[in-house]
Protein backbone atom coordinates (compact mmCIF):
# COMPACT_ATOMS: atom_id res chain seq x y z
CA UNK A 1 0.00 0.00 0.00
CA UNK A 2 1.21 3.50 -0.74
CA UNK A 3 2.46 5.65 2.14
CA UNK A 4 0.22 9.02 3.18
CA UNK A 5 3.92 11.02 1.27
CA UNK A 6 2.90 9.69 -1.91
CA UNK A 7 -0.42 10.18 -1.81
CA UNK A 8 0.57 13.50 -0.59
CA UNK A 9 2.92 14.00 -3.84
CA UNK A 10 -0.27 12.64 -6.49
CA UNK A 11 -2.66 15.10 -4.35
CA UNK A 12 0.06 18.16 -5.08
CA UNK A 13 0.28 16.90 -8.80
CA UNK A 14 -3.10 16.89 -9.36
CA UNK A 15 -3.80 20.08 -7.05
CA UNK A 16 -1.67 22.62 -9.13
CA UNK A 17 -3.08 21.36 -12.45
CA UNK A 18 -6.11 22.68 -11.17
CA UNK A 19 -9.32 23.65 -12.19
CA UNK A 20 -8.12 21.42 -14.81
CA UNK A 21 -7.22 17.58 -13.68
CA UNK A 22 -3.90 16.00 -14.49
CA UNK A 23 -3.73 12.79 -15.65
CA UNK A 24 -1.74 11.23 -12.78
CA UNK A 25 -0.76 7.64 -11.69
CA UNK A 26 -2.31 6.28 -8.52
CA UNK A 27 0.55 6.04 -6.35
CA UNK A 28 -0.80 2.50 -5.33
CA UNK A 29 -1.99 0.68 -8.41
CA UNK A 30 -0.34 3.06 -11.07
CA UNK A 31 -4.13 3.51 -12.64
CA UNK A 32 -4.60 6.41 -14.08
CA UNK A 33 -7.96 6.97 -11.91
CA UNK A 34 -7.69 9.64 -9.66
CA UNK A 35 -10.44 11.90 -8.46
CA UNK A 36 -10.11 14.88 -6.18
CA UNK A 37 -13.46 16.64 -4.80
CA UNK A 38 -13.58 19.27 -2.16
CA UNK A 39 -16.20 19.59 0.54
CA UNK A 40 -16.74 23.43 1.98
CA UNK A 41 -19.82 25.65 2.99
CA UNK A 42 -21.33 28.13 -0.01
CA UNK A 43 -18.88 31.16 -0.45
CA UNK A 44 -15.86 30.21 1.65
CA UNK A 45 -12.09 28.98 -0.27
CA UNK A 46 -10.73 26.72 3.00
CA UNK A 47 -12.55 23.35 2.97
CA UNK A 48 -11.93 19.52 2.96
CA UNK A 49 -10.73 17.61 0.02
CA UNK A 50 -11.21 13.75 -0.36
CA UNK A 51 -8.51 12.45 -3.01
CA UNK A 52 -8.74 8.80 -3.76
CA UNK A 53 -8.31 6.24 -6.89
CA UNK A 54 -11.34 4.82 -8.75
CA UNK A 55 -9.85 1.79 -9.29
CA UNK A 56 -8.38 0.50 -5.76
CA UNK A 57 -10.22 2.76 -3.35
CA UNK A 58 -7.11 3.90 -1.68
CA UNK A 59 -6.72 7.62 -1.06
CA UNK A 60 -6.20 10.25 1.44
CA UNK A 61 -8.44 13.21 3.27
CA UNK A 62 -7.21 16.44 3.73
CA UNK A 63 -8.81 19.08 5.89
CA UNK A 64 -7.99 23.24 6.15
CA UNK A 65 -7.54 23.10 2.29
CA UNK A 66 -7.66 26.13 -0.02
CA UNK A 67 -10.07 25.65 -2.30
CA UNK A 68 -9.30 26.65 -5.78
CA UNK A 69 -11.21 29.07 -8.33
CA UNK A 70 -13.32 26.68 -10.76
CA UNK A 71 -13.26 23.38 -9.30
CA UNK A 72 -16.83 21.91 -8.11
CA UNK A 73 -17.54 22.08 -4.31
CA UNK A 74 -19.93 19.97 -2.55
CA UNK A 75 -21.66 22.03 -0.16
CA UNK A 76 -20.89 21.49 3.15
CA UNK A 77 -24.44 22.68 4.50
CA UNK A 78 -26.19 20.50 2.90
CA UNK A 79 -26.68 16.77 4.51
CA UNK A 80 -24.06 14.53 3.96
CA UNK A 81 -26.26 11.80 2.06
CA UNK A 82 -27.61 14.31 -0.59
CA UNK A 83 -24.20 15.95 -1.43
CA UNK A 84 -22.44 15.78 -5.15
CA UNK A 85 -20.79 14.93 -6.61
CA UNK A 86 -20.55 11.72 -4.51
CA UNK A 87 -17.32 10.19 -2.79
CA UNK A 88 -17.53 6.47 -2.65
CA UNK A 89 -16.86 4.76 0.91
CA UNK A 90 -12.50 4.05 -0.06
CA UNK A 91 -9.56 3.67 2.38
CA UNK A 92 -7.97 6.48 3.29
CA UNK A 93 -4.06 6.06 4.39
CA UNK A 94 -3.14 7.28 7.53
Amino acid sequence: MASFDEWLVAFDQVYRSLPDIEEVACPNCAHPTLRLVFTARPGADVGYAAFWCDNCLQGIHLSRTVVPEGVEVRDASVPIGERLPAIPDYNAVD
